[in-house]
C-alpha cells in the first residue's frame, strides 16, 4: 500500500505543478520581522519600515502548507479517479483474480485515464485562471474563483441533484443558484454520487461471471463431482470469456463514455 501511494504521488507531479500556483496565491505576501527591545527595528523583505507584523500572512503560509500536504487526496476525490479505480477493482474481483493485475497497474491505469478525462478541465483552468494571474491581469482572489468554476461544473455534471440537496440542507443554505454553490457542498455530494455510480457499474460487471459460476457448479453437481471446487473450472472460463469479448477495451470505453453523458 505504501508503494502504491508513492506511485500515486509521483504520477500526480504534473497535476500538482498546475495546482500549486493556485494554492500559493493566498500566500503571496512579504515576510517581515520586528524587534522593539531597544527602540531598534529589523525588517526583512521589501515592505517599508515601521510596519506591523503581518500575522495574516503567516496564517496563509500555514494554510498553504496544509493544503500541499492534503493536495493528492483532495485532487483524487475531486476528479474521476474514484469511479475509475473502483470499477477496475470490481473487474479484478469478478474475475476471481487476487493479484493480477496488481494494485500498481490498476492505480497507474486509473491515473492516466484520469489525466485523459480531466484534460479539458485543467486546460480551461490554466487558460482562464493561471495565465491571467501570471500575467498580473487579475488578483489572486479572482484567480481562485475562476479556477473553482470548471471544477464545480465538472462535479455537478456527475452529481445527482438528490446528493447536492442533502448537503445543502445540512449546511442550511437558502435558495442558491447552481453555479454559486460552495465547494463544501458540491465535493461531498460528488463523492457519494461517484461511489454509487461505481458500485452500479461493478454490479453489472459481476452478472456474467456469476452466471458462469452457477453453470459450472450445476454441471459439476449433476456429474457427481461435488468434491471438485467449481473455481478450478470457472476461473479459466472467465478469463477466456473476458479475452474473447475484448473486456478491457469494453470496460475502459464504458468508463470514459459514462463521464461524457
Amino acid at each position: 500500500m505504501t508503494s502504491s501511494l508513492l506511485r500515486v504521488k509521483g504520477a500526480f507531479a504534473r497535476l500538482l505543478a498546475l495546482m500549486v500556483p493556485l494554492l500559493l496565491l493566498a500566500g503571496a505576501a512579504p515576510l517581515q520581522a520586528q524587534t522593539n527591545s531597544s527602540g531598534l527595528s529589523l525588517n526583512i523583505g521589501l515592505s517599508g519600515l515601521n510596519q506591523p507584523v503581518d500575522v495574516d500572512s503567516a496564517m496563509k503560509v500555514l494554510a498553504v502548507m496544509t493544503l500541499l500536504t492534503l493536495a493528492p487526496s483532495i485532487i483524487l476525490l475531486m476528479t474521476c479517479f474514484t469511479r475509475i479505480v473502483i470499477v477496475l477493482s470490481f473487474v479484478r474481483s469478478a474475475l476471481s483474480l487476487q493479484g493480477a493485475p496488481s494494485n500498481q497497474i490498476l492505480i497507474g491505469l486509473s491515473l492516466f485515464l484520469t489525466f485523459f478525462i480531466m484534460a479539458p478541465v485543467w486546460e480551461k483552468i490554466d487558460r482562464d485562471a493561471l495565465e491571467p494571474y501570471r500575467a498580473k491581469q487579475i488578483s489572486s482572489q479572482e484567480a481562485l474563483e475562476r479556477a473553482a468554476g470548471p471544477i464545480r461544473t465538472f462535479m455537478l455534471k456527475q452529481t445527482r441533484p438528490k446528493d447536492v440537496e442533502l448537503f445543502a440542507v445540512l449546511a442550511r443554505l437558502g435558495p442558491t443558484p447552481v453555479d454559486k454553490l460552495p465547494l463544501k457542498v458540491v465535493i461531498p455530494g460528488f463523492i457519494i454520487s461517484e461511489l454509487r455510480t461505481a458500485f452500479q457499474m461493478g454490479f453489472l460487471l459481476f452478472l456474467p461471471f456469476i452466471l458462469i459460476d452457477l453453470i459450472v457448479a450445476t454441471v459439476l453437481m449433476s456429474m457427481g463431482m461435488m468434491m471438485m471446487p467449481p473455481m478450478t473450472i470457472s476461473l479459466p472460463l472467465k478469463i477466456l470469456l473476458f479475452v474473447l469479448v475484448d473486456g478491457w477495451h469494453l470496460v475502459v470505453s464504458s468508463i470514459i463514455q459514462s463521464f461524457a453523458s
